[in-house]
């Protein structure tokens, strides 16, 4: 009974609740600071599908950008080139940087919508901030293979 009481007095006295995330204009907001991605991941972790998606839209951005950034440099790279020497010009590396930045479009075109998605699926997990611990609080008894347990919701 010791280690109930117990359970319950720090239960009690270490509740936080969850701030809303909002997106705009690329950036994510909680309470109107800016927060970074990886403070995006730390906030996510209560809610792993939004975690999931956040991560996946994280990917693509990467490899977009670095499949756009070598376009870009490989075709501006070939036209130095060919502008100061006497190489014919367009050459292979031209028409490879462009098919390189041609491919990062359809990569990079849906991590908006992902990282929209992540941050609606976590909103969509934070119960109503204006309950108090005396009003959603719930006491559940679970069991499993290794025993019977207390399972506390606030």
């Amino acid at each position: 009974m010791k280690p109930f009481f117990l359970l319950l007095a720090f239960v009690s006295f270490s509740f936080s609740f969850a701030q809303k995330l909002e997106y705009n204009g690329g950036k994510i907001f909680q309470d109107g600071v800016q927060l970074s991605s990886f403070e995006t991941k730390k906030t996510m972790e209560t809610d792993l599908k939004a975690l999931h998606l956040f991560k996946k839209a994280k990917t693509k951005e990467s490899l977009g950008g670095f499949l756009l950034g070598l376009g870009i440099g490989g075709t501006a790279a070939d036209l130095v080139m060919g502008l100061t020497s006497d190489v014919k010009y367009p050459t292979v590396i031209t028409y490879a940087g462009v098919g390189l930045m041609a491919v990062s479009i359809p990569i990079l075109s849906g991590r908006k919508k992902l990282v929209q998605e992540s941050v609606d699926l976590y909103n969509s997990g934070i119960q109503d901030q204006k309950k108090t611990l005396g009003d959603n609080f719930e006491l559940h008894i679970v069991t499993n293979s290794n025993g019977i347990g207390l399972q506390i919701n606030f």
